[in-house]
């Protein structure tokens, strides 16, 4: 991330920031913001040179501005803000890590972004409005349309990570006895429509859903053909207090561009859509990938005390099963000193049950997620990593017994490690699918309780293995 675009020997004539911002492409061969641009933009900020500035980034998608906010420093973010004035787009917000975010908004007056938010889709109006405090919430649900706040209240009062939460309340729906032609007239006279959107929903007088009809099949019928004709059933449908995840499963399932969303009485409250579940895809796996490393919700953007917080607790659970993992060792100590080789080969056990049972744990922690892994198949999945760890455990068995036997010259020795290596293998293949299906059976995260656990098992067994049969060994020597 770029702290400042205006260090000194980033400084530009007029000329060459015109230039710079002229490229259709913002972004270099590496996927980040070019350093010219930066500079440009860095340039402008400095030079509060509105002009330039509502010219070049005006035009940018918001997700292109987002990237922009995470590459300046934040004085200059704050200033590009108050630069641009109205024409910020605050859909860019949504882009952005959410202490950026935070920090953009907790610097603007609420009746500002009460303003911004009604020009924004009511799905994004909530992604910012959810990670506020309940004061500020209230204060600029207040100053906005009432038509607009009940929308946006009605998606905040659902759960978070849920779809109706993540909906968009903007939609077209008329009744089934309507024609074709009346409903085209309707898209056609009506203003407050959403600005884009691929279905029609059709609704009884109670405002429960009916049906969908796509617009190219709109597009293709006579104006006459009543719209009960020509509708599908609204066969999937999402229930508002769906988690988000299993959502966007059906959408991944079924191939959907847009669904319905419902309310405990059936009634139409939104639509999900494409773009939406797009992004919860990939939250969903961020997450995932997160929590494996034990680090939460963690952003690039959080404070240095933050991120301590947030890796402190499993980082503090993790030095508990080190401990139990050392005390195991202790129970050896006299083994150890009557064969110093011990200690140079036991982290080569630990070490590489830990692996395999990371890599196990890690296909059943995503095979969970997406649901592949379920009550039916467990048992021929367990039964696979279990040949897979034996298989592993031998093949890597006579690679190390060989090293062990000529570094040490003691075929005994060779013969110890690889028994314990065959063990772990097995143990770390076990664990890495038992411990997540066990943790997801009690209703535990194992994407972020797994790591600790299978490291703990591996770590355990592999040195009561090695060093147990070590010591057996020896006693017979």
């Amino acid at each position: 991330m770029t702290e400042s675009a205006d260090t000194e020997e980033d400084i530009i004539t007029p000329q060459a920031a015109a230039e710079a911002v002229e490229h259709d492409d913002i972004y270099g061969e590496d996927g980040s913001i070019r350093q010219d641009y930066l500079a440009a933009i860095g340039a402008a900020i400095a030079d509060r040179d509105t002009l330039f500035l509502r010219e070049h980034i005006v035009r940018l998608h918001e997700s292109e501005l987002g990237d922009l906010l995470e590459s300046i420093n934040a004085a200059q973010r704050q200033a590009l803000v108050h630069l641009l004035g109205d024409d910020f787009d605050f859909a860019a917000l949504t882009e952005v890590d959410e202490a950026i975010r935070l920090e953009i908004i907790e610097a603007l007056p609420n009746d500002r972004i009460a303003e911004a938010l009604g020009e924004l889709d009511s799905d994004d109006a909530v992604y910012i409005l959810e990670d506020l405090d309940e004061a500020d919430q209230k204060e600029i649900l207040a100053a906005l349309p009432f038509t607009e706040r009940v929308r946006l209240r009605r998606s905040l009062d659902y759960p978070e990570d849920t779809a109706g939460r993540r909906m968009q309340t903007e939609f077209v729906a008329v009744p089934p006895f309507w024609t074709v032609g009346q409903t085209i007239d309707y898209m056609r006279d009506e203003a407050d429509l959403p600005d884009s959107f691929s279905q029609i929903f059709v609704i009884d007088p109670t405002f429960k859903l009916v049906g969908s009809v796509d617009l190219d099949r709109i597009l293709r019928s006579k104006r006459l053909i009543r719209i009960e004709d020509v509708m599908d059933e609204a066969r999937y449908r999402i229930d508002a207090e769906m988690d988000q995840e299993e959502a966007a499963q059906l959408f991944e399932q079924y191939d959907l561009l847009s669904a319905a969303v419902v309310d405990e009485n059936e009634r139409l409250v939104g639509v999900l859509t494409i773009d939406d579940v797009v992004d919860v895809i990939h939250q969903e796996a961020d997450e995932d990938i997160k929590r494996l490393g034990g680090v939460g919700d963690e952003e690039l953007s959080d404070s240095i005390l933050s991120t301590v917080r947030s890796r402190f607790s499993w980082l503090l659970i993790n030095l508990g099963t080190a401990i139990l993992a050392s005390a195991v060792i202790g129970l050896f100590d006299a083994t150890i000193e009557q064969m110093v080789a011990l200690a140079v080969l036991m982290p080569i056990v630990a070490s590489m049950g830990g692996n395999a049972g990371t890599q196990t744990m890690t296909v059943t922690v995503r095979a969970l997620a997406t649901r592949d892994l379920d009550i039916y198949n467990a048992g021929r999945i367990i039964r696979r990593e279990a040949a897979v760890g034996l298989i592993n455990g031998f093949l890597f068995a006579l690679i190390i017994g060989l090293v062990a036997g000529l570094w040490f010259g003691s075929n005994g020795l060779g013969l110890i490690i690889a028994a314990a290596m065959i063990v772990n293998m097995l143990a770390a293949a076990l664990a890495g699918i038992l411990l997540p299906l066990l943790l997801d059976k009690v209703g535990a995260d194992p994407a972020i309780a797994s790591a600790v656990f299978v490291t703990t098992v591996t770590d355990v067994v592999g040195f009561f293995a090695f060093l147990g049969l070590a010591g057996w060994w020896l006693s017979f020597a």
